[in-house]
């Protein structure tokens, strides 16, 4: 087979890309500092601290803002290269419409609370310049429309079936369908590239995760079987049958439920991490700790591949998550140790 000199060139690209970034060296010293500059001095090195070099913060929600326009430059600058190839720049654009369905949320929720959260500067409504006016949206008819002019028509239903009146469930429905929608196009367009067989498994086994915590979820709010409706289907070792099964029972009692060994032994952690905070978000901090674990062996070790631009925006969107959680804590006076837990390394 002929090697494709586009896929030896990005591929080389991108896996130099990966050095630059954040690591554990880094997180290291910055437990050590005090102030949001003397962090940025620490990081100056990486690609992302000569970029936070070069703004005027004065708090941790200008830094906030900058890390999201250093990510949504990096994308923009990625899947501008002419000699990407064609396959590379769907699953980049497959993958960011994630932050599309984080900020119809987000605009969903304050139409109906009043309290209006700022949107995250990447996504297909952020590249199309519409960012600015979903924000300012003030009927769910707005947002259907904005949508549909974005080229994401297959959210557009999903918009116009929500009713406010029908409270928490009927949020907690729209939300699970639109991150529906979103793993499917996903794993569509995972179907359609070359190498799509991997992508597909990666993608899968993240919905299993996704479906697992929701699942936990459920059992400890006692929502019950009701919860069944807001799984994700298309998971790869999980059948939505056998995770609606537990939805009846308590916490404790999901583990043994499992049939599959890797997925027992998850549940048990969550089932062990619950039983000592008594706190949901431990189901969150497993959850992510194992989706990352899923795809940094599945999707870093690929080359020559669109896998290989599949692996650099998890890899980058990482580095954000632990920036943001590290600055936050200095800019607050938490000592880094309290906040490495949360961290993905």
């Amino acid at each position: 087979m002929v090697l494709d000199p586009k896929y030896a060139y990005m591929s080389a690209y991108l896996k130099a890309e990966e050095p630059k970034s954040v690591g554990g060296s880094h997180i290291d010293r910055l437990s050590r500092v005090t102030n949001l500059q003397d962090a940025i001095g620490v990081i100056r090195e990486t690609d992302v601290g000569a970029f936070l070099e070069g703004v005027s913060a004065k708090g941790f929600d200008d830094v906030d803002r900058s890390l999201w326009e250093y990510f949504a430059g990096r994308i923009a600058h990625m899947e501008a290269f002419k000699s990407i190839p064609g396959d590379m720049l769907k699953v980049s654009r497959a993958f960011v419409v994630k932050y599309d369905v984080a900020n119809v949320k987000a605009t969903l929720q304050g139409i109906v609370t009043g309290e209006r959260t700022p949107l995250i500067p990447i996504g297909i409504l952020h590249n199309e310049g519409m960012l600015e006016e979903l924000a300012t949206a003030e009927a769910l008819q707005d947002v259907a429309d904005i949508v549909t002019r974005a080229r994401l028509a297959e959210f557009t239903p999903i918009v116009k079936a929500y009713d406010p009146s029908g409270g928490p469930k009927a949020k907690i429905a729209v939300e699970s369908s639109l991150e529906s929608e979103y793993y499917h196009n996903l794993m569509k367009t995972a179907r359609s590239v070359k190498d799509g067989g991997t992508l597909m498994k990666a993608y899968g086994l993240v919905i299993d995760l996704v479906n697992l915590g929701i699942a936990c979820r459920a059992v400890i709010e006692g929502v019950g079987p009701a919860a069944g409706d807001y799984l994700i289907s298309g998971g790869y070792i999980i059948d939505e049958r056998i995770l609606r099964d537990v939805l009846p029972y308590k916490l404790p009692d999901v583990p043994r439920r499992i049939d599959f060994p890797q997925y027992r032994d998850i549940a048990n952690e969550i089932a062990s991490a619950y039983d000592k905070s008594k706190s949901v978000t431990v189901i969150d901090e497993v959850i992510e700790r194992h989706k990352h674990a899923t795809l940094r062996d599945l999707l870093s070790p690929q080359a020559l591949s669109p896998l290989v631009m599949a692996w650099y925006l998890v890899h980058k969107e990482i580095e954000m998550r632990n920036l943001r959680l590290l600055l936050k804590a200095i800019y607050d006076g938490v000592a880094v140790d309290e906040v490495k837990r949360y961290l993905l390394l």
